[in-house]
């Protein structure tokens, strides 16, 4: 009995003195490395020695390597253009001279379609042609986003386009842009006469993208890809009439991408406001509010 007190046997706070303290070895021994060097690698960095160069280069990032490098190069062809566009016009924006106060406006588009121009002017009837296509195109894309809306119970689009005309309306009174001097009117054209507009940035442009994408949720690609075609044909025709600068055509892409994602925001923030049971409306397409 005596013995058995004595090694700790029957003393059950020595048995778990002894476990944690054998734990408490074990863990100061894993910690010690198995070799010297390791150790005194340990020790040198602790006291700041600076690091060895071939350590860091052993645990560099994957892409500092020429295979990283490669691979980059593979799967983001896109992101190395962009950047490779980056450095390019870091150069280029110090390089042209800016136009003077007295010139007109440098358009590259309009520089593009400076025969298109030529031809239209000369030819009335065309250009009133062209004018009465583009304001059925507009009214093609007017009669899709309330359709889908009223008769499919899809408000995305509607959405998207309030959001984006109201917007386009806000900027067009901060910054009025002059109009093109060799502008061709039309009394076929929509707004008629385009007497006073906003020319920043293009609503029939982002009307269109609002609608195209649309009807790729909707999966109706086929129909997507001659509103795309439309929308191209559009701008070439607006370029060559000056009726729009280039840079207004291309914020109108984007402000159409931009309005059709925030719409989409707007629309899945309410359907979880108002506790909608999953499943009940399709987020793709967003059924949502008016079918709950």
């Amino acid at each position: 009995m005596g013995n058995e007190a004595t090694n700790g046997v029957g003393n059950p706070h020595s048995a778990d003195a002894r476990r944690r303290g054998g734990k408490k070895a074990h863990r100061a021994a894993a910690a010690v490395p198995d070799s010297g060097g390791g150790g005194e690698a340990g020790v040198n960095g602790a006291m700041g020695d600076g690091g060895d160069g071939g350590e860091w280069w052993s645990r560099r990032p994957e892409w500092c390597s020429a295979a990283g490098v490669a691979g980059i190069l593979r799967r983001h062809p896109l992101a190395v253009l962009f950047g490779c566009g980056l450095l390019m016009f870091m150069g280029v924006e110090y390089t042209i001279p800016m136009v003077p106060p007295a010139a007109p406006p440098l358009d590259l588009g309009f520089s593009a379609t400076a025969a298109l121009h030529a031809g239209i002017a000369a030819h009335p009837w065309l250009n009133s042609l062209l004018a009465a296509l583009n304001t059925v195109f507009v009214a093609m894309q007017a009669v899709y986003i309330l359709w889908a809306i009223l008769a499919e119970g899809r408000p995305r689009a509607a959405v998207a386009a309030l959001m984006m005309f109201t917007c386009r309306g806000a900027l067009g009174c901060a910054t009025q842009l002059p109009l093109p001097s060799e502008f061709l009117g039309s009394g076929m054209d929509f707004p008629v006469g385009n007497v006073s507009f906003f020319l920043f940035f293009s609503g029939h442009v982002a009307g269109a993208v609002i609608a195209a994408e649309d009807m790729r949720r909707a999966e109706r690609r086929g129909l997507a890809r001659l509103y795309d075609a439309l929308n191209l044909l559009q701008g070439i025709r607006l370029l060559a009439c000056r009726g729009h600068y280039t840079i207004d055509l291309a914020v109108g892409v984007g402000a159409g991408l931009l309005f059709d994602m925030l719409a989409g925001r707007y629309l899945d923030d309410k359907n979880v406001d108002c506790g909608a049971v999953p499943g009940s409306h399709c987020r793709s397409c967003h059924k949502a509010l008016f079918s709950q």
